[in-house]
């Protein structure tokens, strides 16, 4: 397969292009939110393993149907810096989220439209029936590869840090969260507002 000479973009979704995080959002719901906020940022923090905590977190937030989620993540705040520069740059950028396909795909569809890498779940009569795959960062990374000849990732937590690593430019980003020090020890770049980031994605 043929390389094309430029650059693609990846981007974490939570706390990176939201101006929230997902998980907990959904969880106000069902009087959850205390749980699954301690929850996410234990994960982001990488004091409980990724996939661990958001099975935990899944089965949680199971008894929301799951149009109902799909709209409260539809109409999440978001970036919109990035988000510009993303609907600009759609051929080169991706979405490379550990959340489900089922809950997420609508709002890269039609608020982002660019690819998206995310886990994916099975759902049956508006109720989500089971994870079937969670994503590895780093083997989107290495799809991504197959085209690309540069990749540069931008993330905040532990979930980011393989995709840091298989990349060729890291860019911990803090919009919502201080982006935590195992990500800082792979990132070539440390960016806290938005314009300072898409200036900064201009310029590489």
């Amino acid at each position: 397969m043929s390389i094309i000479n430029n650059t693609a973009y990846c981007f974490d979704l939570d706390g990176t292009i939201t101006k929230e995080e997902i998980l907990p959002l959904i969880s106000k719901e069902i009087g959850l939110y205390e749980e699954i906020s301690a929850l996410t940022e234990a994960t982001i923090k990488g004091i409980i393993p990724f996939e661990k905590s958001f099975l935990l977190r899944c089965r949680l937030l199971m008894d929301i149907p799951v149009s109902k989620v799909r709209k409260i993540v539809t109409e999440t705040f978001l970036h919109n810096e990035i988000v510009d520069f993303i609907q600009k740059n759609k051929e080169n950028c991706f979405v490379i989220t550990g959340n489900l396909d089922i809950w997420i795909s609508q709002l890269v569809e039609e608020r982002l439209g660019c690819s998206v890498y995310s886990s994916r779940a099975e759902e049956h009569d508006d109720t989500l029936c089971k994870v079937v795959k969670i994503l590895h960062k780093e083997q989107a990374i290495s799809q991504i590869k197959e085209k690309y000849n540069r990749i540069v990732a931008i993330g905040d937590g532990m979930g980011d840090v393989s995709m840091f690593q298989s990349a060729d430019i890291g860019i911990a980003f803090g919009g919502v969260h201080a982006p935590i020090e195992s990500l800082l020890e792979v990132s070539n770049y440390v960016v806290y507002e938005e314009k300072a980031l898409c200036r900064l994605l201009n310029t590489l």
